[in-house]
């Protein structure tokens, strides 16, 4: 990967080759961004940048970066005990081929396709303090070119509080041509010391004339089709390519997201479908957690594509459901500037509960009460 190949974010590339080429390389950097923002592809081409120089420089050192085996980059991600690996410390080393085949094929991606790439979907991943001890060994080690080591810590707000207290050690007082790139989506849940420590970048979405023109590269698709995925990725690079591939879970989602809405909008004072709402509650918890949550997300979307279509700004309406019976344009005078809030504040509040192990049954079951609630609300 290199910076060629990263999709958008033009003045964040900039930024980093001027800082790198003027010697002045930040120890400890945090890249924050939504998924599919290419916050991961922007810290592997700035890490060879660091490590490798222009292409013309050292081949020997580009072959092995483009393995992503060059001794002075080191990896940690979130990991668990999987069907091969049922170490009691599980770390991202004992994962590496997987992780150097993922990044290799999807840079892209997000941490459930990393989840169900090693086969831990049902589990949340973590990074222990077992991993913590690594880092100190890897970063301690004098570097294999005589210049900088660089350490890429991806999803890092998945670091425990004990891995964190480690790690601001290490940050504090780096060894010496140490470059640390902390990685995340939610800047909010990186440990305050470490944040203060860190030199900050956050990635947008990438817009969407970038992300065609990436389509166009990448997939040699026409201007027209790249131009139409890209619309609908919402700055998401991954969700275009997935889109393109037809490798999504929308088509699951919106049957789910039908069933939920025409149930809850028929439960007012109906025992019988009260019933129906609990009964899904139940069915779609069965589900892992990092699914939950992208049903959230995905319900999210419909509704602000619903609302988009009520107020008649059908240019920025991409959401076409194939379900027989439903149309949107029907679906969209119940979502409005009375109930929009509130519906996105519930949903908002579900998936904080998700992410914090709370009992998915309960949390959708509430979920689905309120919904019935908010869907009477006149406009």
């Amino acid at each position: 990967m290199n910076f060629e190949q990263v999709v958008g974010q033009l003045h964040i590339k900039k930024h980093l080759q001027t800082s790198a080429e003027q010697g002045r390389i930040a120890h400890a950097q945090l890249f924050t961004g939504k998924n599919g923002s290419g916050t991961l592809p922007m810290a592997l081409a700035y890490a060879r940048h660091i490590l490798c120089g222009a292409p013309s420089n050292n081949s020997r050192s580009h072959a092995m970066f483009d393995k992503f085996s060059h001794p002075d980059l080191h990896f940690v991600f979130p990991v668990n005990t999987n069907a091969s690996i049922k170490s009691s410390h599980p770390t991202s080393d004992l994962f590496l081929k997987d992780w150097r085949e993922f990044i290799s094929t999807t840079p892209y991606a997000g941490l459930f396709d990393w989840y169900q790439h090693i086969g831990i979907d049902n589990k949340q991943g973590n990074i222990s303090v077992h991993e913590a001890q690594e880092i100190y060994k890897k970063m301690s080690l004098k570097s294999f070119e005589g210049g900088h080591k660089v350490m890429i810590i991806w999803m890092a707000d998945r670091m425990s509080s004990a891995t964190s207290n480690k790690l601001l050690k290490l940050i504090e007082e780096p060894p010496k041509d140490s470059v640390f790139i902390l990685i995340t989506n939610s800047k909010e849940d990186i440990m305050q010391t470490i944040y203060s420590r860190c030199q900050l970048l956050e990635f947008p979405p990438i817009n969407a004339v970038a992300i065609a023109a990436g389509l166009e590269r990448d997939l040699h698709l026409p201007t027209n089709e790249a131009l139409n995925f890209a619309n609908k990725s919402q700055g998401n690079y991954q969700v275009a390519l997935n889109l393109r591939n037809e490798n999504t879970n929308e088509t699951q989602f919106e049957e789910w997201f039908i069933t939920w809405v025409r149930s809850a909008f028929k439960a007012r004072g109906n025992k019988s479908v009260v019933n129906e709402l609990i009964l899904w509650s139940e069915n779609i918890a069965s589900n892992n957690r990092e699914t939950l949550k992208q049903f959230l997300n995905y319900c999210i979307e419909f509704f602000r594509q619903a609302l988009l279509t009520n107020y008649q700004s059908s240019s920025l309406v991409y959401l076409s459901p194939k379900t027989n019976n439903f149309k949107l344009e029907k679906f969209a005078p119940f979502i409005h500037g009375n109930n929009i809030l509130p519906i996105f504040e519930a949903l908002e509040t579900a998936q904080y509960h998700i992410e914090r192990n709370g009992n998915a049954k309960i949390v959708l079951t509430d979920l689905s009460f309120k919904l019935t609630r908010f869907l009477h609300v006149k406009g």
